[in-house]
């Protein structure tokens, strides 16, 4: 009987431990989070709207912070629909890339942040580097942007990323 017991317990053990799949769900979420950002610079990347705005949620924040030239600490909150009326409106003669050079994504049940990496290129010239920090909420199995803020600066930018 005590065979029999303890072979059914490790039956219902091993089934509900198999029962998640081979991915925990944070590491889908972590995936499905970077695949948001990704596809928002996609959009970005072909100056498309739509797809920029197909991974923001309603009433996006987006702050930036830095130095200026005279070494003092900016801050500043901008309109959304600036930055997407900016990137759509830039000339085809101009040749712009925001290259990621790192993710590192934290997921807790409905909310994530995910650093990111950048570089800034116009017309094959490097611009600035910095952070991208993004809030994403998971509206019901939908991971959408509510927060962006990032930080901008030339020194010492290639030299840490290459």
């Amino acid at each position: 009987m005590k065979t029999t017991l303890l072979f059914i317990l490790t039956l219902i053990t091993l089934s509900v431990g198999n029962a998640q799949g081979p991915n925990p769900p944070e590491i889908d979420d972590k995936q499905a989070v970077k695949e948001v950002i990704e596809t928002f610079f996609n959009g970005f990347h072909k100056q498309d709207s739509v797809i920029m705005k197909s991974t923001l949620a309603d009433h996006v924040v987006l702050q930036t912070t830095g130095r200026n030239k005279e070494g003092k600490t900016m801050f500043r909150t901008e309109e959304f629909s600036k930055l997407i009326t900016s990137i759509t409106s830039i000339p085809d003669s101009i040749n712009f890339q925001e290259k990621l050079t790192s993710f590192s994504i934290q997921v807790d049940r409905t909310m994530a942040n995910a650093w990111v990496g950048y570089e800034f290129w116009i017309n094959d010239n490097f611009s600035h580097c910095g952070i991208n920090s993004f809030q994403l909420i998971n509206f019901d199995g939908e991971w959408k942007i509510i927060y962006l803020i990032d930080t901008r600066g030339r020194a010492g930018c290639l030299e840490e990323t290459n």
